[in-house]
């Protein structure tokens, strides 16, 4: 079972003074297990986002410690910014990661919703998913009014807080009142526009998001607004869905923005919102200079924008994910107003194992550890890295050819078999370290104590595992590389004739890869006690060795015949 993981998000309204926001946000690293991936400040707003992720006890543990120190140093009374807002800690929404529900990340905010209003005396609403009616669902009613107009909200009997007293005692004064709530990923984003006005910024977002605008008679911005039959307004839908957004104008940038909630980016992706914003602002006689992410975001998302924008330019998809993001950063504009750094505000760079792995060293370095006394890496990691270096070189042929002029009408054709290069070379790679990682639980078995009959038995049922797993990893090498033959044969015959050779040294390398790997599998094979499991792997990796064989003979002629 996956270990459950979700992420914390709270809002904090603090946005200038450093001190406080740091000390605010540190006290999330105080709880174990639970790790700071982001604070992003914004001076006119005047309100942080943090963001946080761990197991959900421990979360909420942090969101709990969290919440009570800005109400410690947060004074609502004095507070002003450009960003809607009625508490020190605004809104604390939990999002579900790995492992866990969205209906179950929802019982955890209730858990600690429910704490807050004990404990700390800080009133709240449940919102979203965790919200438990209706109209509460929406985070514009629970804070309609803002900080401004939480006397009056408090006392009234339709708006009884879920949580926490129901009176603006002197505390609620200070500290005002939070959101929690568990929802999907959203991103907040926000659009730079070439204007100051908020006016302006305010029509491209009522043109843009989901609500639209409210219909009027006559004059759209003065006339009297059309009422349905049960007296409320009637609203012209926006372009989009699951998209919240108005217009604002940041001093701190001197610009007007439309800043975007982008609620579910599987219905509204940030580069559709992008793209749609620039063409609403252009009708207007606006320009969109750039964009602004706010917190974090998923990697999906920055590489669905950067495929995105290659199709629109008629480019090859397989390209490297690094390539693809600065694709994204780039069209997007993500760094027009500060530089946009990857590892900073990509959840999974944050969430990246920092362990050293073969595959992150340098050429010399790889072949210096190869050729060191230690048994790893061996034969089955070089086999791996033969078969990455010959795909990859398929993959560059592709990306040649679906680039070479007068062959514009072809290029999807040739950026579907580098998208799969890029696949097979991904899957590769890994294999790199998952042999080596494979042979080291083989040795990890054999140094089990064997004392009494129970620990040999466990040394002993431990090293079979351990051992058809180091037979299983080289056999996912031969079967990858094999497959992977599939590219640099296409590109043999429909690629750049000027690249044959790479092409054909892709092939050889892919060859290697396989056969390499096959030794690999047979030695492993012997030492296996269960025959059956034995018997069928050799079998089959027999069969993948036969046929490659029989590919590098049919390339070979092939070669002879055009060079």
């Amino acid at each position: 079972m996956n270990k459950q993981l979700i992420e914390c998000v709270p809002n904090i309204s603090e946005g200038r003074d450093t001190v406080k926001i740091n000390t605010i946000a540190s006290v999330v690293e105080t709880v174990e297990g639970v790790k700071l991936l982001d604070v992003d400040p914004g001076k006119a707003t005047n309100r942080t986002v943090i963001t946080f992720v761990g197991e959900p006890k421990n979360v909420i543990e942090a969101a709990f410690k969290l919440i009570k120190k800005a109400a410690e140093l947060i004074d609502m009374s004095k507070h002003t910014g450009a960003h809607p807002r009625f508490g020190a800690t605004d809104v604390c929404p939990l999002v579900p990661i790995s492992g866990i529900t969205l209906e179950e990340t929802a019982a955890f905010a209730h858990k600690l919703g429910e704490r807050v209003g004990k404990e700390l005396g800080i009133p709240g609403y449940f919102y979203e998913n965790a919200a438990k009616e209706e109209k509460r669902k929406n985070l514009a009613n629970c804070r309609s009014g803002e900080y401004e107009g939480l006397k009056e909200k408090l006392e009234n009997t339709a708006w009884k807080p879920d949580f926490g007293p129901a009176e603006f005692n002197s505390s609620v004064v200070k500290s005002g009142c939070t959101a929690i709530s568990a929802r999907d990923f959203l991103i907040a984003y926000n659009v730079n526009l070439n204007t100051t006005s908020t006016r302006r910024a305010n029509a491209v977002a009522f043109d843009i998001r989901e609500a639209g605008r409210i219909k009027r008679e006559g004059n759209p911005s003065t006339g009297k607004k059309v009422l349905d039959k049960n007296g409320n307004p009637v609203r012209i839908p926006g372009k989009l869905k699951a998209v919240k957004g108005i217009g604002w104008f940041i001093e701190e940038y001197g610009i007007a923005q439309i800043s975007y909630n982008l609620t579910n980016i599987s219905i509204t992706s940030m580069h559709v919102a992008f793209d749609e914003t620039v063409k609403a602002a252009t009708k207007r006689g606006l320009r969109v200079t750039g964009s602004e992410l706010i917190g974090l975001i998923p990697l999906k998302a920055m590489l669905d924008a950067g495929d995105y924008f290659l199709r629109k330019q008629q480019r090859s998809l397989g390209i490297s994910e690094e390539e693809k993001i600065k694709i994204a950063v780039k069209s997007l504009g993500l760094d027009d107003l500060k530089p946009f750094n990857p590892t900073e505000k990509i959840i999974e760079y944050l969430l990246k194992d920092n362990s050293q792995k073969l595959v992150d060293l340098t050429v010399a370095g790889f072949a210096e550890e190869t050729a060191g006394e230690s048994m790893a890496p061996g034969g089955g990691s070089i086999a791996a890295y033969v078969g990455t270096l010959g795909v990859s070189l398929g993959t560059m042929v592709a990306n040649l050819s679906a680039h070479k002029a007068g062959w514009d009408a072809k290029w999807e054709f040739y950026s579907n078999w580098a998208e799969k290069g890029q696949t097979y070379k991904n899957k590769l790679l890994y294999l790199v370290d998952e042999d080596t990682n494979a042979f080291n639980k083989i040795i990890e078995g054999f140094r089990m104590p064997k004392t009494t009959n129970d620990e040999k038995e466990v040394r002993k049922q431990a090293i079979e595992k351990a051992t058809k797993y180091a037979t299983e990893i080289p056999f996912q090498v031969m079967e990858t590389a094999y497959n992977s033959m599939e590219v640099m044969q296409a590109m043999l015959k429909e690629g750049l004739q000027s690249s044959l050779s790479d092409a054909a040294v892709g092939i050889l390398c892919a060859r290697t890869a396989v056969i390499g790997a096959y030794f690999n599998v047979r030695i492993n094979a012997k030492d296996i006690k269960d025959s059956v499991f034995a018997e069928d792997i050799l079998v089959r990796a027999k069969k993948i060795y036969d046929a490659t064989i029989t590919i590098e003979k049919e390339v070979m002629d092939f070669i002879d015949e055009k060079m």
